[in-house]
């Protein structure tokens, strides 16, 4: 790729990421009022968050069986009561529990 189609790009990207942040600030320049709107828009940082996060669970360890189980466990650990480090740390003790026996037999 040359540097005239490079820069190309790079002036497409970042015109489409200032319209996308730009917008919904000009056209929403008043109080959200409706409840539906608001309940809608507060779970958006959830829906992201959770988009992003659950596929790399799978695909960020050695087998997809202690990254399921990871997920398993980190949900019951949050169902619990368990903070998001505690959360974090046994997922983290489970995919090296699930890939060390994996490594005995």
């Amino acid at each position: 790729m040359n540097m005239e189609m490079y820069f190309k790009y790079l002036f497409v990207m970042a015109g489409v990421t200032y319209l996308l942040r730009a917008v919904p600030f000009i056209l929403l320049k008043g109080e959200i009022k409706s409840p539906f709107w608001k309940s809608f828009l507060n779970y958006i940082p959830y829906t992201v968050l959770s988009a992003m996060t659950v596929p790399a669970i799978f695909y960020a360890t050695d087998s997809r069986l202690s990254g399921v189980c990871a997920l398993l466990t980190a949900v019951v650990a949050s169902l619990f009561g368990g903070g998001l480090v505690t959360v974090a740390i046994v997922a983290c003790v489970t995919v090296l529990g699930i890939d060390g026996a994996a490594l005995l037999f």
